[in-house]
């Protein structure tokens, strides 16, 4: 009987080492799903990243198209009437109306901008190589504003516009 035992010992052996391998092969597979899953989501995070590298590409654009339309509301138009030429452009923050009204009266170009959490406006008047500034309450109405600043400073109101003017 000596044989069938070993039969019998060689059969369960064998079947030991399939139910081993089968456990492992449900292992490999759920190891594997879960590495479909990695590899999808680093996929993903792929795919932001390189909406990263163009939204940075975007803001660089930008950067450079605001540089440069700075660069040529600074460059003068009628050299003898005025020099940009200084090192350092001088930025004037007024803090009355009527200090910053004298001082930009007949501005090259006037900008303002609604600060709507502070109640406030900013405006500043490009003249004679300075920025002119002055902060300080105003109604909401931004035809008016422009109007308004364009009678008060004796501008065209073409050269007056929404945002903030800065000289450097």
């Amino acid at each position: 009987m000596e044989p069938k035992q070993n039969k019998n010992e060689a059969l369960e052996a064998l079947d030991f080492i399939i139910n081993v391998l089968r456990e492992h092969e449900k292992d490999l597979d759920r190891l594997i799903s879960q590495l479909g899953i990695i590899t999808e989501s680093l996929g993903e995070t792929g795919e932001i990243t390189g909406k990263f590298e163009k939204i940075e590409e975007h803001m660089t654009t930008l950067q450079s198209e605001i540089t440069n339309l700075t660069n040529c509301l600074a460059v003068p138009r009628d050299t003898s009437s005025s020099s940009y030429t200084s090192i350092n452009p001088v930025n004037v923050k007024c803090r009355k109306w009527e200090d910053f009204k004298t001082m930009a009266a007949s501005a090259k170009t006037v900008s303002y901008l609604f600060k709507t959490s502070e109640n406030t406006f900013q405006t500043n008047a490009l003249k004679d190589g300075k920025v002119v500034s002055f902060t300080g309450e105003f109604p909401h109405n931004s035809s008016l504003l422009k109007l308004w600043l364009s009678r008060e400073l004796d501008v065209a109101e073409e050269v007056i516009f929404e945002g903030v003017l800065n000289i450097g």
